[in-house]
């Protein structure tokens, strides 16, 4: 019986392994959303390891009263679905900056934690699709973020390399 056990976790553990999705070394290219404001992010991803990676996001926005930027670095884990599609789930934070320029020339800097969960695929291409979903949880001056949650939810087209 010890032996069929043992058997049965090598055999499961090796059709794991060759299920698993190879994750790009790095990855470059745009978030497409809404981010309190900032819509489209240049997004960088680094991997860490076989399952996990770092994602670097900066987002900037000019408007005809304000001008700003974001940065985001978020750790995420991977986990292979089925062939070329995987999900994802991180944590991370970032920090930000605006500028309202509605004649009393005010700044705010703000700091803010985010989750994110999304699912990608992998193109047999260097291409890579995602769709995500990160909270934020900004913390700032009343006058930019009211220090509450802000939902963004974005589509991701990158690079692999």
């Amino acid at each position: 019986m010890k032996t069929y056990l043992i058997t049965g976790i090598v055999l499961l553990m090796a059709s794991v392994s060759l299920n698993a999705q190879e994750i790009a070394k790095n990855a470059l290219g745009l978030r497409l959303g809404d981010s309190n404001g900032f819509g489209t992010e240049i997004s960088y991803q680094a991997r860490l390891g076989n399952d996990h990676r770092l994602e670097l996001d900066l987002g900037w926005r000019d408007g005809k009263n304000y001008d700003g930027f974001k940065l985001a670095a978020l750790h995420q884990w991977i986990w292979n679905i089925d062939g070329g599609f995987n999900w994802y789930a991180g944590l991370g934070g970032g920090v930000g900056s605006y500028n309202f320029n509605n004649g009393d020339d005010y700044n705010d800097t703000f700091i803010f934690g985010a989750g994110d969960i999304g699912i990608e695929y992998n193109f047999d291409i260097p291409l890579l699709i995602s769709l995500d979903f990160r909270p934020e949880l900004a913390f700032g001056d009343e006058r930019y973020n009211n220090n509450d949650l802000d939902f963004d939810i974005a589509l991701g087209l990158r690079y692999q390399f």
